[in-house]
């Protein structure tokens, strides 16, 4: 196993400067394979907000100004030095958010690739011309909107934090990331790495809880406030933001489906039925297709391979490279899976394979929890209908088509679907009925940068990965010029 070196600096960064909390307030950040405390870190306020902002705001009023290109120049250098140092910070994430390091190291090139892709797009921010006749010009123009809040999920801490500041910061706005209040460790080490890089007061980090959320969510030095995180999280974000009528980008919570077709391969099925669940996350992953809906005759010959195509899950320690499969963040979530397991089992569901905590050997006091898949599942379950954030996947069978389409769109959310089936108008039906934002057909999980990603319903508002992202962090500004007039 390998041995993360913490960050120097454990406080607040804004102004190119650390800073203690206001309140002088600190919390314990943990490796929750082990359970112990890795850092005290500082607890960012209101009052934290309040300063931080006014920095963001004079940071601004210089990067706004700084040429396009310029800018992606300077996101270019960050990118490299994400690539230079990915193998530490993907240590630090694997040691603070419980994820296996070798995944860890894969969301490091990840967030490096989406600062590159938004640093070559610096020159499609485009207004239009607007024919008006003879001695008239008609133009618009895009612009930054200001300052940014970004508020992150525990689960890709750095590959949210450095891939989520890539479009803002392009348009030309300055940022401020809350990191995930179990996993802040990769934000405060990527302020260190690439401090100076950028204007005073253009990116800052604040780490903190739910004061320091509803604070940039209700600040009026704030122009846009985005979150990753849970429909509840969400909810609470978009009540504040409202108060200053500001614009909001929401990636939510799912309950995905995964549409099997009597035509399928039983062994694709079942290897793509464990890939989408994303057990090396241990299902810690807003995508996953956690409910997978087996036609009749396709049904039992899945269900007979899943156990075998799980096996090369196995709980591990998150920082041995060798470990396909780490802790879930914490012991509450924690407790809040074994719940839904337990409630599943009680309701009548029948477990595949796994449905138990691990608590042997080094894994012992980490929250460890085996792949769990549960067959025999009714719509009525808890575990059918609400998003469990954890190693668990549901099975349900079905046989006429109109049924099951009216239970996969049954639930209030919708973020991804994936589809199999050899018959291309079939699949491409189901797509075309599925209420989700992202789906696949025969394939499942990958993300592709320039493909916008978002959801339906309540999974979320807006689309990221994409120019459509871009765009979303300027405003339109029309220019109307009387040749004439004077």
């Amino acid at each position: 196993m390998l041995e993360p070196t913490l960050p120097a600096n454990l406080g607040l960064y804004y102004g190119n400067a650390w800073h203690a909390a206001q309140s002088g307030r600190t919390d314990p950040t943990f490796d929750p394979a082990t359970g112990k405390v890795l850092a005290q870190v500082a607890t960012a306020g209101e009052a934290d907000v309040d300063a931080a902002v006014a920095s963001a705001r004079a940071g601004f009023r210089e990067w706004r100004d700084v040429a396009p290109l310029e800018r992606a120049r300077v996101l270019k250098e960050i990118a490299a030095i994400i690539r230079k140092h990915g193998d530490e910070l993907a240590l630090l994430d694997s040691a603070n958010c419980g994820n296996p390091y070798t995944e860890m190291r894969g969301d490091a090139g990840v967030a490096a690739a989406q600062m590159e892709f938004f640093a070559g797009l610096v020159t499609e921010m485009k207004g239009d011309t607007i024919p008006m006749g003879p001695e008239r010009i008609n133009m618009t123009l895009r612009e930054p909107l200001g300052v940014v809040a970004r508020i992150l999920a525990f689960n890709h801490p750095l590959m949210f934090c450095g891939g989520k500041m890539g479009a803002p910061l392009a348009a030309g706005n300055a940022v401020i990331i809350k990191p995930p209040v179990q996993a802040p460790l990769s934000a405060l080490r990527l302020a260190e790495l690439i401090d100076g890089l950028l204007p005073k007061g253009v990116f800052t980090v604040l780490p903190g809880g739910t004061e320091a959320g509803a604070a940039l969510a209700s600040h009026k030095g704030i122009d846009k406030v985005t979150l990753i995180g849970s429909v509840g999280a969400g909810r609470a974000v978009m009540r504040a933001a409202s108060d200053t009528l500001k614009p909001v980008l929401l990636e939510l919570g799912g309950k995905n489906a995964l549409i099997a077709y009597p035509d399928s391969d039983p062994d694709k099925v079942a290897n793509a039925i464990v890939a989408g669940m994303n057990f090396s996350w241990c299902g810690q992953s807003c995508g996953s297709t956690s409910r997978a809906f087996l036609h009749d005759d396709l049904h039992d010959a899945v269900v007979e391979r899943l156990a075998a195509a799980v096996s090369r899950f196995k709980p591990g320690m998150p920082t041995d490279p060798a470990t396909t499969m780490g802790a879930l963040v914490g012991r509450e979530h924690f407790d809040r899976v074994m719940g839904y397991i337990a409630s599943g089992k009680a309701e009548g569901a029948r477990v595949v394979t796994g449905g138990n905590a691990v608590t042997e050997g080094a894994m012992a006091d980490g929250c460890f929890v085996e792949p769990t898949i549960f067959a025999d599942v009714t719509p009525d379950m808890r575990v059918a209908r609400e998003e469990i954030f954890g190693p668990v996947l549901v099975l349900r069978r079905w046989s006429e088509e109109g049924a099951m389409m009216d239970e996969v769109n049954g639930l209030d959310v919708g973020l991804t679907c994936s589809i199999w089936s050899k018959d291309l108008a079939t699949a491409h039906r189901a797509a075309a009925r599925a209420e989700a934002g992202f789906v696949w057909i025969n394939e499942v999980g990958r993300h592709f940068l320039g493909a916008p990603f978002g959801g339906y319903k309540q999974s979320g508002l807006g689309r990221e990965e994409g120019i459509g992202e871009l765009i979303s962090f300027t405003q339109e500004k029309n220019i109307h010029i009387n040749l004439g007039g004077q």
